[in-house]
């Protein structure tokens, strides 16, 4: 390993590093009592090192012989990966702490798992890709477990890891089919094999497994089967870092894999992706309407998003990646905001996860329920907000690449998911008096709510500057 090689991968290296030290730092400090300390120590890391990377200037790079690749697409997935984890973590701490689940682990592995986000997104080699995609999945499968003496987590858990070891089985596979007839886990070298007029059968299936690996991890249609039980049996903080951070890395993996070494032969991947996105949205806003749970709500709601996001990859242009990158950050904005809130739902100091008991909430809470209110419509995708730039995004990329009909089932998916969301904010000002529910929120929790709510009003003005990085960050993975 050369200085450049170690320079590039410094942001991972130090978060690994901290991560380990400060596990020792917890078992011989005190353990839980170190808890507080660890996570904001962590959250505060995670913020300087997604600023760090924001700020680092143009241009890419690669290190170890090409397996490693720093780019304007790698940075802007870094950063959305650290910023929305420390959310996380920080607005997690009164939950966990009320509930007593508050233990000095739980920072520090949702550290790990980020260390490998950041690996998935830069990696250019099927090993890089297969060892951050690992060190991110055996983390959180950890994670979704935290809960000891509940079986609901402790099922999830073993469901989250059981199907994951057969999702990683299939892309293992096919990354074998890959190596065996390209010759090179270089997505360089893949991509030169690849391109060479019409791409081999045995390629093409390898092809279709790392997909079908991936896809597991995006929660796309039919791979989705763990996403609602896992969502609604991991404790609730657990299940808003599954909604935010790994899909942002899942992605951005999966674009990485599909433009960098498979390129050349957009035309195949393409109408795998578009068949992905159309299952899933119509499942995803279909699925829900039945949904009495907040967080299988959700899931169910994630996966939808996930076929709107993969409808901008199915699209294999700059346009498209862009369209994905925005509505992807857009997308972890949303539900930072959205489980904030949900975190803060209890009634008699127990958490509450019914939609029932939102009726007449805001009554009690107007300031909180008006902000729920914009994350609601914004899921729903109703304009002015800046969720619905987000949808136009990625269907003008649909249309704009040939695909008007996967944008048409785009919009008639967006209006059947709408009446999920609406129901909530009908609960809340229009609903039959009830039991209610408390909301007990930290102020990081509160300033979490307000600021994405604030986000989704503002946005429409410029996008916060967002559109045109994630343009460079287009530009950078499609060249």
């Amino acid at each position: 390993m050369t200085s450049a090689d170690f320079t590039l991968v410094l942001p991972e290296v130090i978060l690994a590093v901290f991560a380990m030290g400060a596990l020792l730092f917890g078992v011989y400090g005190g353990k839980d009592k170190t808890a507080p300390i660890l996570t904001w120590t962590t959250a505060g890391l995670m913020v300087a090192l997604g600023a760090w990377i924001g700020l680092s200037g143009e241009g890419s790079g690669s290190a170890f012989g090409g397996m490693i690749v720093n780019d304007g697409f790698a940075r802007f997935a870094k950063v959305t990966v650290l910023l929305s984890a420390a959310a996380v973590i920080l607005m997690s701490e009164s939950y966990m702490e009320r509930h007593g689940l508050l233990r000095f682990e739980y920072p520090l592995i949702i550290a790990l798992a980020t260390v490998g986000m950041m690996v998935m997104v830069s990696a250019a080699d099927l090993m890089t890709l297969y060892m951050g995609l690992e060190l991110q999945s055996l983390s959180l499968y950890v994670v979704a477990s935290l809960r000891r003496d509940s079986v609901k987590s402790t099922e999830a858990g073993l469901k989250y890891f059981v199907l994951g070891a057969l999702s990683s089985g299939l892309l293992l596979y096919g990354a074998s089919l890959v190596y065996g007839f390209a010759g090179t886990t270089l997505f360089a070298g893949i991509i030169e094999v690849a391109g060479e007029g019409e791409i081999s059968l045995g390629l093409l299936f390898g092809l279709v497994f790392l997909i079908t690996g991936l896809a597991f991890k995006v929660s796309a249609v039919p791979f989705h089967m763990w996403t609602p039980d896992v969502y609604e049996g991991s404790p609730t903080p657990v299940t808003a870092f599954f909604a935010a951070a790994p899909k942002m890395a899942a992605m951005g993996l999966l674009a990485r894999v599909l433009f960098d070494a498979f390129g050349g032969v957009s035309a195949e991947w393409s109408q795998v992706l578009a068949l992905l996105s159309l299952v899933s949205m119509f499942l995803g806003a279909i699925a829900a309407i039945g949904q009495r749970n907040i967080k299988r709500l959700m899931a169910y709601s994630s996966i939808a998003h996930m076929g709107f996001a993969l409808m901008g990859l199915a699209a294999g242009t700059v346009a498209g990646v862009q369209a994905m990158l925005i509505y992807m950050v857009i997308y972890v904005t949303m539900n930072v905001g959205t489980f904030a809130f949900i975190l803060s739902m209890e009634r008699d100091g127990q958490p509450v996860t019914d939609i029932d008991s939102l009726r007449q909430f805001s009554k009690t809470e107007p300031l909180k329920a008006l902000a729920v209110l914009v994350l609601m419509f914004s899921l729903a995708g109703v304009p002015p907000l800046v969720s619905f730039f987000g949808k136009f995004y990625v269907l003008t990329a649909a249309v704009d690449a040939g695909l008007a009909w996967l944008a048409i089932a785009g919009v008639i998916a967006s209006v059947i998911g709408a009446f999920y969301y609406l129901r909530i904010v009908y609960f809340m000002y229009f609903g039959d008096e009830g039991e209610g529910v408390q909301s007990a929120m930290s102020p990081v929790a509160w300033v979490c709510l307000m600021a994405s709510a604030g986000i989704m009003v503002l946005g429409v003005i410029n996008l916060f500057g967002v559109g045109g990085a994630a343009m460079a960050a287009a530009s950078a993975l499609v060249n």
